[in-house]
């Protein structure tokens, strides 16, 4: 999720730690659906099993009627590109489905995102998928004290927009995280170096590459939530929490369960494993 105004706040060591254990909640649970995740599953089904698992983890799941928002995650299939509501129709081989969702464990807000192929898809959708997780990780290489926030969002769009001719959706951004979802500043995936927020360290940001095939142009259907590709071409988010430090980011996130359960599991099409 995106947007919010806020102040910038700086944790201490000890709530980064406290950071890391809601966003690690968040990893486990997309590995849950990373495991079960098929063909004729619905969103509807992956919503109930996140609500569930978080629930069981003694989380809070901090989507549910946040700014009147009725469901616990965000379940956004090949055009949408995000805060898709989970419904009832089977996902089929092919899809493109990219879940969202944040937790509040310990009065911390854990807040990520995971895009997963099921089946097999073309080399364009294949292409879409393994260069919007780089440019997350491009992203996070510059989420380093003294570093600016343009120097984030130039990482993303450099790789993305000017390397690869996508286009990278400019009214959705990432934002500060901590004891609110949504805290500033926010963090957009298009930018200039050298402009914006000077960073600091135990800066907590959440940077998610929003990456559509085709045009950057985007609207919101009638729901007042769903974000789709005006061009009706598929739309990827990769989504880590990510904390500021001297020399080397600290990612409080954790793909690689993900990444385990997706490779596990025959019915998906596994992205790229990128070691940070």
């Amino acid at each position: 999720m995106s947007h919010g105004k806020n102040l910038v706040y700086y944790k201490t060591d000890y709530e980064v730690g406290l950071m890391k254990e809601a966003a690690v909640l968040v990893s486990k649970t997309l590995s849950e659906v990373a495991k079960v995740l098929k063909a004729g599953m619905t969103t509807l089904q992956i919503d109930s099993l996140c609500a569930t698992f978080i629930k069981d983890h003694k989380g809070i799941p901090s989507f549910h009627n946040y700014r009147g928002y009725p469901h616990h995650i965000c379940a956004s299939v090949n055009d949408v590109v995000v805060h898709g509501f989970p419904n009832s129709i089977p996902l089929k081989d092919g899809d493109v489905v990219s879940i969202d969702f944040g937790v509040i464990l310990n009065g911390w807000h854990g807040d990520h995102a995971y895009s997963f192929v099921i089946g097999d898809t073309s080399d364009d959708v294949k292409q879409l998928i393994r260069v919007t997780k780089e440019s997350l990780y491009k992203g996070i290489e510059k989420s380093i004290v003294n570093n600016r926030i343009g120097d984030i969002a130039f990482a993303i769009q450099e790789h993305t927009e000017r390397k690869h001719k996508y286009g990278v959706v400019r009214e959705l951004v990432g934002h500060g995280l901590g004891k609110s979802l949504h805290e500033d500043p926010n963090v957009p995936n298009y930018g200039t170096r050298g402009n914006g927020l000077k960073l600091k360290e135990n800066l907590v940001l959440a940077i998610e590459p929003m990456i559509n095939m085709g045009s950057k142009d985007v609207f919101t259907d009638a729901d007042g939530w769903t974000v789709k590709t005006k061009d009706g071409k598929p739309s990827v988010h990769f989504e880590h929490d990510v904390c500021v430090k001297r020399n080397k980011a600290l990612i409080l996130s954790d793909y690689s369960i993900i990444e385990a359960a997706e490779q596990a599991n025959t019915n998906l099409f596994p992205s790229p494993v990128i070691v940070f």
